[in-house]
């Protein structure tokens, strides 16, 4: 018979609570229609116990490591009723009549047989034909079935075969779990029970798994391995990565505009024995002011969570698509367990893989000139969610589950400029270049932009943030307005070197640059961020810049450092550069030597009148 993918999502099994003594009845648990919009009673864990009232037997479940049961969600069905003999050496089964003929229905299906006409025990004797571990008694300790077993095909079928008829069992939910990170349902009348998990998974499919354990004691124990795929995305800084930690990796970080932005996602693979296929998908949305770098995406499958070995996908093996249904792009694993069968083969006789791996997937983005008309808070987020098979009872994709969004934020700066003299007096077209460095060789290239400058960062220019690279033929030298102001948007923390290359007409030029040293601040733990923090103190927590001014001044050279007024809404950050206005030079001689002159040649003039007037008369 051709094996069918059983919906264990990550598990299954069947739980068998068996008496010491004599049978009790079949569980009394409500049962409700499975039709569309019909709502199913459910009962809750208080302090992690859930008591049915309804017999002296109890089923402890215990969660995967890593990962609480807190929010999951059983369905529980009593599909027979258990006798043990009084010496425990034998164990007889009869049937719940509440499932009978549907248990009769499936059996029929496999012994070829009309379902009206099937006995208990040809029922009881078929099942007992799938078990390989065979085993007498009633306290004899059973051997899990494998993933791939018949006898999982069988329960798959008649979990769904329920399901499809509107039996629809007990649902619990695990409001609540023991400081074991375990729940327990108490008051189960002895029986062999289905127990089985669906979760739903961010309100899409379930994350089903059947639950098996066999014994002999009324207090039952079993462990779920219900894990799904998680995974977490993470922003490098670029800037002292040492003090940041996890070598740059966190929530938050700054760049400037034009510069490549590294993002990582992490993420696991789930123990998914008894799927044939495993979808992968991610699903990531990222601000406007972010430019996706489609060929940069690259992703490595590490044999364990500490690294270590490593297998990189080729071209061919995932598949990038841009803009797709809302999201900025996806990146697609058809087949995630077949590329970890092969590359990572640790088959047992069951023919069970060992899961376990660690995915990570590296791109970039650039951050562009959008970014210009939203520096400061809030800052630019990106969001990332997995997408992940959840229906191994199809060969092909089938439905799938989403993990919850994972989010980081970068943020960017701008200098609202104002060149002044030291009257307050504004003044137009002085002009000045910025640089990354002391010795002013690395130009912090600037484009004319909407109210302002805006910096290409040299990621964008074939060079490495900056140094190398060529000089965009759109670079501009920047110049103060008619009403003395300039801006440039785009800045990263750091140093800054703005130098004025020509002052304003009648005006001294600066000949030493104006050192702008900027800081922002995070809070101590970067890697705690949630989506819409950035327009808070959780995102960027403080702006402080400072500006270091060397001017030289009636013969002498005047040293100052001033802190700016700083906005973190806007991140902005206001300098004020000034011009002294200077003095005339001094001219040779004064205004009472000229006057002195001038009355004397008038006196002199004067006198040589009145003599030519004497000498005529006397002729």
């Amino acid at each position: 018979m051709k094996k069918r993918m059983m919906k264990i999502c990550y598990m299954m099994t069947l739980a068998v609570v068996l008496c010491t003594s004599g049978t009790t009845g079949a569980i009394r648990i409500k049962s409700v229609c499975a039709a569309e919009n019909e709502v199913q009673e459910r009962a809750a864990t208080t302090n992690g116990v859930l008591n049915l009232n309804n017999g002296p037997a109890s089923i402890t479940i215990k969660g995967n490591d890593g990962q609480s049961l807190k929010g999951k969600r059983f369905l529980v069905y009593q599909l027979f009723q258990a006798e043990n003999a009084k010496g425990m050496e034998s164990v007889n089964y009869t049937f719940n009549p509440e499932y009978k003929k549907f248990v009769c229905y499936i059996v029929g299906q496999r012994i070829h047989k009309d379902e009206r006409n099937v006995t208990e025990y040809e029922v009881i004797d078929y099942i007992q034909s799938l078990n390989t571990h065979q085993t007498e008694g009633a306290q004899t300790d059973q051997e899990k079935e494998g993933a791939y077993s018949e006898y999982r095909v069988f329960v798959e079928e008649l979990r769904t075969h329920l399901q499809r008829n509107g039996k629809i069992g007990q649902s619990v939910e695990v409001t609540s779990t023991k400081a074991d990170n375990s729940f327990e349902i108490k008051g189960l009348p002895y029986g062999y029970y289905i127990i089985d998990e669906v979760t739903a998974v961010k309100g899409t499919n379930s994350a089903a798994s059947l639950c098996m354990v066999s014994t002999a004691n009324p207090e039952m124990n079993l462990n779920i391995k219900s894990d799904y795929p998680v995974v977490t995305k993470k922003i490098r800084e670029d800037d002292e990565q040492d003090k940041v930690g996890n070598q740059g990796w966190n929530d938050l970080a700054d760049f400037e505009i034009g510069q490549t932005v590294p993002y990582r996602y992490e993420s696991n693979m789930p123990d998914v024995n008894g799927y044939n296929t495993y979808y992968y998908a991610w699903h990531d949305v990222m601000s406007e002011a972010l430019t996706f770098k489609k060929d940069s995406v690259a992703i490595r499958i590490y044999e364990n969570s500490n690294a270590g070995n490593y297998y990189e996908l080729k071209d061919g093996e995932f598949e990038v698509k841009e803009a797709p249904g809302g999201d900025t792009f996806q990146v697609i694993v058809s087949d995630m367990k077949k590329i970890i069968d092969r590359e990572f083969n640790r088959k047992n006789e069951a023919g069970e893989n060992k899961y376990g791996q660690k995915i990570v997937l590296t791109y970039q983005a650039t951050l562009n000139e959008k970014a210009a008309k939203d520096t400061g808070r809030p800052g630019f987020e990106n969001d990332v969610r997995l997408e992940f098979s959840n229906d191994p009872d199809t060969a092909v994709r089938g439905s799938t589950g989403y993990t919850p969004w994972d989010t980081v934020v970068c943020f960017t700066y701008k200098i609202n400029a104002l060149k002044s003299n030291n009257h307050g007096q504004s003044l137009e077209n002085a002009r000045f270049r910025l640089y990354s460095d002391v010795g002013l060789k690395n130009e912090v290239y600037v484009k004319q932009g909407e109210g302002g400058y805006i910096v290409i960062n040299r990621d964008s220019l074939g060079g490495n943030d900056h140094t190398g690279g060529k000089q965009p033929e759109n670079a501009v030298e920047m110049k103060s307005g008619q009403d003395g102001t300039f801006v440039i948007y785009g800045l990263d923390s750091g140093t800054y070197y703005l130098k004025e290359t020509e002052a304003p007409a009648g005006y001294r030029l600066l000949t030493e640059p104006i050192v702008l040293n900027i800081k922002a601040s995070f809070p101590a733990d970067r890697n705690v961020y949630v989506k819409g923090d950035g327009k808070t103190e959780n995102g960027l927590k403080k702006l402080e810049t400072s500006a270091q001014i060397k001017e030289f001044i009636n013969g002498n050279w005047k040293e100052s450092e001033v802190s700016l007024t700083t906005n973190e809404g806007e991140g902005s950050a206001n300098l004020t550069v000034i011009n002294t206005v200077g003095k005339k030079l001094p001219v040779t001689g004064s205004l009472a030597a000229v006057i002195c002159i001038t009355t004397g040649s008038v006196l002199v003039l004067a006198e040589a009148m009145r003599r030519n007037r004497k000498n005529a008369k006397e002729k």
